[in-house]
């Protein structure tokens, strides 16, 4: 288990990353009170908030943006496995540098998450969404810079602000009410049956009947919630979970193609290169 602090003026950033070949469980505390916005990388790794007897879980956290409010009571908890590796980024500010922040930042924190910046609770959740593919790239490589030194610390930088850039407007947009409320929950919902079984999901047709959404509206804001078609997400996934399968498991190349729903070893390695830009096989060097 790894976890930075690092300060970028009145920010915190966290970066925490876990492997794990048996479940362990892993906990953290703010000391003081804080609003930040956490994001969620490769793994799909578990979190449980706790707080004065009351608990929220989040079972689906791969690629999950998640603001919140948070005070010195609140126990965050990852259940990490060898399956579910942990990697998040937590940018974070304290409430008492809210009005130092420069006038955009503090302008964005106040207008869009104003249910954080007057809390009711020890634990208040805001705004949440699963990030678009270019969120989910930036997330990807600030677990995987090669500089070092100061232009690291400049190519973070960069990479986190470009990360709150996307959470922001990808809010701006949400607030414009294109989807409304229920129909965004009903995606969701979406997501994580696609999530739970990669290997066999269900027809667009299925899926729209179980989550109560007509074909239509199902394709049209699906795209527009996530990013890309429902099939291409469906894909991505398939790819990612088979890459660390193959990043954290001893697992053939042809297993990690059946795991996630490829009969064909040559269409599986393929899409690999595609999407990662490299073959499955040169993982398994």
């Amino acid at each position: 288990m790894t976890r930075d602090f690092i300060h970028i003026n009145d920010f915190i950033i966290l970066v925490e990353e876990a492997n794990a070949n048996e479940s362990i469980v892993d906990s953290c505390f703010f000391d003081e009170p804080i609003i930040a916005v956490a994001f969620y990388g490769a793994g799909n790794v578990k979190l449980a908030v706790k707080y004065e007897g009351k608990q929220q879980e989040y079972d689906h956290t791969k690629g999950l943006a998640l603001s919140f409010y948070a005070d010195e009571q609140v126990e965050f908890e990852h259940t990490v496995s060898a399956d579910k590796p942990l990697e998040c980024v937590v940018v974070a500010t304290a409430l008492r540098n809210l009005e130092k922040l420069p006038s955009e930042e503090g302008e964005l924190f106040g207008d869009l998450l104003h249910q954080l910046v007057h809390p009711q609770d020890h634990y208040v959740e805001g705004p949440r969404f699963f990030m678009t593919p270019e969120m989910q790239t930036i997330t990807n490589q600030i677990f995987h810079i090669q500089y070092q030194g100061k232009a690291k610390m400049m190519f973070f930088r960069s990479q986190i602000t470009a990360l709150l850039s996307h959470f922001f407007g990808q809010l701006s947009m949400m607030s414009e009410g294109k989807i409304p409320a229920g129909e965004r929950e009903k995606l969701y919902r979406a997501k994580e049956i696609l999530l739970s079984d990669l290997e066999n999901p269900p027809s667009l047709s299925e899926l729209s009947r179980q989550i109560g959404l007509n074909n239509f509206k199902l394709k049209k804001n699906f795209k527009e919630l996530f990013g890309v078609p429902v099939f291409k997400y469906l894909q991505n996934e398939r790819l990612s979970k088979a890459h660390d399968l193959l990043r954290y498991q001893d697992i053939s190349i042809q297993e990690a193609a059946w795991e996630v729903g490829y009969d064909s070893l040559s269409s599986f390695s393929n899409a690999f290169l595609k999407k990662f830009g490299f073959r499955p096989s040169d993982i398994k060097r």
